[in-house]
């Protein structure tokens, strides 16, 4: 089969397209024949290995995982003997975080790692759901205790994380404030969001007004800038971005809740968690994908630098179909 392997960190330069064997399910296991592939941050995180704390995740000196990729849509071509939800030729999706190999032609998942497409759902925007989606509902729903007539704002709002949460959060009467850069202003106002920032005119954490709950999908401030953002009482919630300052963020959280009275909060992704609930509201057509891209998997370097460069307005999709 073909898969874009990555054995080396460093640019997109650094990605190959490869013939390498197909895999085989194990008893647990189903194997997906890849429709569609997102890409998430994780994937940029573990191409580069900029960072120490990227090394102890993904492999000191190598990525242990060759094969980058993991939010997934297919077709099931095969199941272990202890398969029971699953039969061939079924539409699935789910998220393999921590296993990764979806930027490849098939893919082997544990069964409890995917869910069924609805038949109204496209292969690439089902690929675009899981770990985005999740982490937006588990962000302000989870973690940040989101109610009505809170006052949100969503920094690094026009990717992936940012296009779910504002259909998540308006779905509780709140106001919401999004953050992003200039070229994704009027893309976020069609979105929904009451209010837009330009980061690079105005600091939110210093412009002298404040949030009941802050998601942060760039987390590139200091935890006690984040602090002058927030009511008294606040919750600010971490999805990702910088793992130094979400290290920061950990060490001094227990500090600010003491000494501020503000909640400081990191999602620990519980990857698929929440697929049937998602399922639901797309259905309902609470929930729509916001698809950026789409690419070719002979295009995924291409993607990639797309990504990097932060210029995607919603998700970043491979389509193999």
């Amino acid at each position: 089969m073909k898969a874009i392997v990555c054995e080396k960190y460093g640019s997109p330069d650094v990605l190959e397209l490869r013939e390498v064997a197909k895999p085989v399910p194990k008893d647990d296991e189903v194997l997906v024949r890849i429709q569609a592939v997102s890409i998430n941050d994780w994937d940029w995180g573990l191409l580069q290995g900029s960072t120490p704390i990227d090394r102890l995740l993904f492999g000191l000196f190598r990525p242990r995982n060759t094969i980058l990729g993991s939010d997934i849509a297919g077709l099931v071509e095969a199941t272990g003997k202890n398969v029971r939800q699953f039969r061939q030729g079924d539409a699935v999706f789910g998220d393999l975080s921590g296993r990764w190999g979806g930027f490849a032609e098939y893919v082997c998942a544990p069964d409890t790692a995917l869910a069924l497409k609805p038949s109204g759902m496209s292969f690439a925007e089902a690929a675009s759901i899981p770990q985005a989606a999740a982490l937006a509902m588990q962000g302000l729903c989870d973690i940040g205790r989101i109610k009505q007539g809170d006052k949100v704002l969503i920094n690094g709002a026009g990717g992936g994380v940012g296009t779910f949460a504002i259909q998540i959060a308006k779905q509780y009467g709140v106001e919401v404030t999004g953050v992003d850069k200039p070229a994704k202003l009027d893309f976020m106002r069609a979105l929904g969001f009451d209010k837009v920032i330009d980061y690079t005119q105005q600091d939110f954490t210093r412009a002298g007004i404040r949030y009941d709950l802050v998601l942060d999908v760039k987390t590139n401030r200091s935890p006690f800038d984040y602090v002058r953002a927030l009511n008294p009482g606040g919750r600010y919630v971490t999805v990702g971005g910088s793992m130094t300052r979400i290290f920061h963020l950990l060490l001094t959280g227990p500090f600010i809740r003491l000494t501020h009275k503000k909640t400081m909060r990191l999602v620990i992704l519980e990857p698929n968690k929440d697929l049937a609930y998602l399922n639901g509201l797309f259905e309902a057509g609470k929930l729509t994908p916001v698809l950026d891209k789409l690419y070719t998997l002979g295009g995924v370097r291409e993607a990639m630098r797309h990504f990097g460069a932060g210029d995607h307005k919603g998700k970043v999709v491979i389509s193999l179909e």
